[in-house]
């Protein structure tokens, strides 16, 4: 088991102690969520953070991406972020990370073949499918907080 050498502990009066690995980072989470929740541009993310997130966050607050509402199937709506000049595989990949670091929180089954995924279902936007993946979503006349909308494909004959 690591230790983690810590002498700037409250209580510890400059004296070097050791803590087992398991308990330091309980308490870097706990400071990373004491920051998190006190910043007004964080504190709606979730307590177990990203990088990934944090880096969207950050770049949605400069204006370098922006958010797609994808609508499942189910009437699901997920907020994804890309970058402004995302192209339709780069959305396809955000909404991988997405489901992917949603089923992991929830603790629910993450095995999933995103080529089967994408082989049974289409993007759809104001009526059109996003069939080609180096296409940028803007020449598809998506912007910030747009809806697409993931639909099963019909038999193709």
């Amino acid at each position: 088991m690591s230790e983690v050498a810590h002498k700037d502990a409250p209580g510890s009066h400059g004296v070097e102690e050791s803590l087992p690995h398991t308990e330091a980072m309980s308490m870097v989470r706990k400071e990373l969520a004491d920051i998190i929740q006190g910043d007004p541009l964080l504190c709606d993310l979730p307590a177990e953070i990203t990088l990934d997130e944090i880096q969207s966050q950050i770049a949605l607050e400069y204006g370098q991406a922006m958010v797609v509402n994808v609508r499942r199937a189910d009437n699901q709506v997920m907020g994804i972020v890309v970058t402004q000049n995302a192209t339709v595989l780069d959305l396809k990949h955000a909404i991988k990370r997405h489901f992917v670091l949603q089923q992991n929180r929830a603790k629910g089954p993450t095995k999933l073949s995103w080529k089967y995924v994408w082989k049974r279902h289409w993007l759809y936007f104001d009526g059109q499918r996003l069939t080609d993946d180096n296409m940028k979503i803007k020449d598809y006349g998506i912007h910030n907080k747009d809806e697409v909308t993931f639909m099963k494909r019909l038999q193709e004959r």
